[in-house]
């Protein structure tokens, strides 16, 4: 190690050898600085499963421009809006097609009897063009009464429960006291609303969800015609339909409101953010006093140093290679064992919680960053300091 830190400073790492000279002193603070980079990771985890839950359903349309109700927050927490002004929709240049869509949340019965929760999106069977590629095939077959394409990465349901599904099999289940006959598949998973998802007509969904009305989706969904952009479209829509009723996005602008929705309004958005700050603060915490105790602890080598006429920029060279040191050594323990964390997270909840390379990117430039700022502060005090009074 010495060898290597000689040729990576090009002298000699001081900082290394005044850590390393109380072990016990460096394997507490590296095993601060996994802690504190462990809880960003955790928290960082969470709220990214939670932004990945909210993004699935986007992955079952394929709209240019959704029209929702003001009342409504994200894709699947939304209210009603009025089916009449998908026509007047139509009506505006540059719309070439239009559908209603429907959202509902619907408890499911097993064969087993036990009870998982599906969200539920009903849409025209004949509109295609207005659902993933990987499902469009099917819609059609949804024409039968209670027939459905359901999640087969849905939380809870049996395993092989549906492999019979891709040889044309079905797979009956019971929800509100009716049965529905499973007989495609789709893949999302569950997030913190629901443990799956399922598409179905938009007759059907009426059938089970008997206090909605077909002239009162959640969403209308949109496309424009090839060459235009949404967003010019959008501005002539908001321009025809009332603002205080409706608000009409193109798809990746609803997205982005869903994300910040949950970021900044939503507690648990909230509490995880809070979760982040919580990790820096106690790695900066603890960097700080691993330094400080460091400074302190070395004050007359460093007077001796200053006296002979060393500048500070060098004694903060010294301390942020102690820092840096601590970054690395911190971050690589705190990585691993968070990765193990979200495995056996994704085996118990089954939530979609995923190590990423911009995540752990980020997550070491901060600890480099909160280390390096722990160690500024700490060489204030030898700043300061005179040798002549410390002799």
């Amino acid at each position: 190690m010495n060898r290597l830190l000689t040729w990576l400073f090009g002298r000699l790492p001081i900082g290394w050898l005044q850590l390393s000279h109380s072990r016990t002193r460096l394997i507490a603070a590296v095993a601060g600085v996994a802690f504190a980079n462990l809880l960003v990771f955790m928290q960082l985890g969470i709220m990214g499963a939670l932004n990945n839950s909210t993004m699935a359903p986007y992955g079952l349309l394929n709209a240019d421009i959704i029209i929702s109700s003001q009342e409504g927050n994200t894709l699947t927490d939304s209210g009603s809006v009025a089916r009449a002004y998908m026509f007047q929709a139509l009506g505006v240049p540059g719309v070439v097609a239009g559908t209603p869509l429907f959202i509902g949340n619907l408890p499911l019965t097993l064969q087993d009897g036990s009870s998982i929760a599906l969200l539920a999106f009903g849409i025209e069977v004949a509109q295609t063009g207005f659902v993933a590629p990987s499902i469009a095939p099917d819609l059609a077959r949804l024409a039968i009464e209670n027939t459905v394409l359901l999640d087969k990465n849905t939380r809870g349901m049996p395993k092989g429960a549906l492999d019979s599904l891709s040889s044309g099999g079905r797979y009956a289940f019971e929800a509100n006291g009716k049965t529905l006959n499973a007989i495609g598949t789709l893949a999302v998973g569950g997030g913190f609303l629901a443990d799956g998802m399922m598409v179905t007509s938009d007759q059907t969904f009426l059938r089970f969800f008997q206090s909605r009305s077909s002239g009162a989706p959640d969403h209308i969904l949109l496309r424009v015609a090839d060459g235009l952009s949404p967003d010019t479209i959008v501005e002539r829509l908001r321009a025809v339909l009332p603002a205080a009723s409706v608000k009409v996005q193109t798809a990746a602008g609803a997205k982005a409101s869903d994300l910040s929705f949950m970021a900044v309004e939503r507690p648990t958005g909230i509490i995880f953010g809070f979760g982040v700050f919580m990790g820096v603060l106690v790695g900066l915490v603890i960097v700080y006093q691993v330094l400080s105790t460091d400074v302190a602890d070395h004050l007359r080598e460093y007077a001796t140093f200053k006296a002979m006429g060393y500048a500070h920029p060098f004694f903060l060279g010294i301390v942020f290679e102690e820092a840096l040191i601590l970054a690395v050594f911190g971050f690589i323990p705190g990585l691993i064992v968070s990765m193990g964390l979200y495995t056996a997270l994704v085996a118990v909840t089954g939530l979609p919680v995923t190590m990423v390379a911009s995540r752990a990117v980020l997550v070491f430039v901060g600890t480099l960053a909160a280390c390096a700022l722990s160690g500024a502060v700490a060489t204030r005090r030898l700043a300061a300091a005179d040798p002549a009074d410390l002799f």
